[in-house]
């Protein structure tokens, strides 16, 4: 009887990865969960880990002036993903802890976090590790790029400042935001973007959708339609 022949790692066929990058504000989160429940693929949020990372550290050291790279990767040791049935769900000590990880102390401070080249490499690791085995839509910065440069579809969202600083107070304030609110946020997201520039870099191969006149199921539909192609073997640019 002869022994069957083990596939190379070169021939599996890989789950999909569908990775979604763009600026601050562009809607990455959202049409990403949007996109995965559609697809039956599970949402990855980047974002999540640092925040959870944060939130650790926060815990050990409550002076954010202490705080290294070391000390937040130590604290990092207690942050794990946990699969749930629609996403990886990031926890801390092994406990769901989503209010702590949108609060104000973590949102003031994730940034420092986020700039440490080291913990960008460990929360870069976490997302590779759960798309072992798991069909996925990830968003973040450079997922299609330094996370999942092989990925077969990868997405880029913009749209114009002032309406992704509208959207961002429609979703924070419940309600209409006047004009002098509107240009405030505008000029803060034009300063992150000045900031993040490095961090959110285009694929070369990614499908450029600029959503400033889509509603979120117009680029949403978009999305899926690109995935399916994929998944069909063929090339996910519609004009491939």
């Amino acid at each position: 009887m002869t022994s069957p022949v083990s596939e190379s790692p070169e021939r599996r066929v890989r789950p999909l990865v569908v990775a979604i990058d763009g600026p601050a504000a562009s809607g990455k989160s959202s049409t990403a969960k949007w996109v995965a429940r559609e697809l039956g693929f599970r949402h990855v949020d980047s974002g999540a880990l640092y925040r959870a990372a944060t939130a650790a550290t926060l815990r050990a050291h409550p002076d954010s002036g202490v705080w290294t790279e070391d000390r937040v990767l130590a604290a990092a040791a207690s942050v794990s993903l946990a699969a749930t049935d629609t996403s990886f769900q990031a926890r801390v000590a092994g406990r769901e802890a989503e209010a702590e990880l949108r609060g104000a102390e973590v949102t003031s401070r994730v940034s420092i976090v986020a700039k440490m080249p080291r913990v960008r490499a460990w929360v870069n690791d976490r997302v590779r590790e759960a798309a072992e085995g798991h069909a996925i839509v990830v968003d973040g910065r450079d997922m299609g790029t330094a996370v999942f440069p092989q990925a077969r579809v990868k997405i880029f969202l913009v749209a114009d400042p002032w309406e992704r600083a509208r959207r961002r107070l429609l979703q924070r304030l419940e309600r209409l935001p006047t004009e002098e609110e509107i240009a405030e946020e505008t000029d803060a997201l034009v300063q992150r973007d000045a900031k993040d520039e490095s961090q959110t870099q285009r694929a070369n191969d990614a499908v450029l959708i600029d959503t400033t006149y889509l509603t979120q199921e117009e680029q949403v539909e978009r999305i899926v339609a690109l995935a399916r192609r994929a998944q069909k073997g063929r090339s996910p640019d519609p004009a491939g």
